[in-house]
């Protein structure tokens, strides 16, 4: 956002010292009267953004207004809001931009950057793809569709396995099997338990293999144990799984 900013601001200026008569929004209509844009090329050119979101408006919203310029201030806009953690809005005028000129893949991935700090994924991901579309060597836009499509990816392997123990349910023949699977919380529980354990197991192996075998001896006396309690007046399947949970994670970082 803010090499666009700086860029406009550069363009704006010479535009208007090397034509004056024909500057940024010094259009002509042919009632006589005058777009304005000074208040908004001044802003700009002192990258005042609270200058920019007063002044610029009129000339984002003037139809009768170059559509060119209209362009860069609603770009110039959408990056002072952003500047203001105004992300809303920032996403509006950068719509705006992108209504009036739909070629530009700068403004496509930095709208993809406003979406993603919003959580809107799916269209964050589609603006980079365009963006890419429009030019295959923007760093930016490849960078961040990669990076995006991993964490899509990621999300949608957790979403697979959420409220799903380590073990398949279709074939659970014991008991507590039964009451995790039919639990979502003792579901994830069973998962996170056999997921740190596995981890556990191989980083204390690598140093010391019989180390490792002893840590899986201690995780298969925990399910022994558990199978064998369960159903118990007085056992709690829940807390025993979660202080399992906590002391495997209390060896894991360390």
């Amino acid at each position: 956002m803010r090499l666009i900013l700086t860029v406009l601001a550069a363009g704006f200026a010479v535009a208007c010292a090397v034509m004056p008569d024909r500057a940024f929004g010094a259009t002509v209509e042919p009632t006589g009267e005058q777009i304005d844009s000074a208040p908004c090329t001044a802003a700009l050119t002192a990258a005042n953004d609270e200058k920019i979101i007063a002044s610029c408006g009129a000339l984002i919203g003037n139809d009768k207004a170059p559509k060119a310029d209209r362009v860069k201030a609603a770009i110039a806009r959408a990056a002072a809001y952003d500047r203001k953690g105004e992300i809303e809005r920032a996403i509006g005028d950068d719509d705006t931009a992108l209504r009036l000129d739909p070629t530009q893949p700068d403004v496509f991935n930095a709208r993809g950057e406003l979406l993603r700090r919003k959580g809107d994924r799916v269209h964050a991901l589609s603006d980079f793809g365009t963006a890419v579309k429009l030019d295959p060597n923007h760093v930016s836009a490849k960078a961040n569709y990669k990076s995006l499509s991993l964490e899509v990816e990621r999300i949608g392997a957790m979403m697979a396995v959420n409220n799903k123990p380590s073990f398949n349910c279709a074939t659970a023949g014991r008991p507590v099997e039964k009451a995790i699977c039919a639990n979502p919380e003792l579901a994830n529980l069973d998962r996170e338990i056999n997921s740190v354990n596995t981890k556990v197991v191989r980083e204390v192996g690598q140093g010391n293999p019989r180390a490792g075998h002893a840590m899986q001896r201690e995780q298969d006396d925990f399910l022994a144990r558990r199978n064998a309690e369960f159903g118990r007046p007085d056992f709690d399947l829940q807390k025993m799984m979660r202080d399992r949970l906590d002391h495997l994670l209390a060896i894991s970082q360390h």
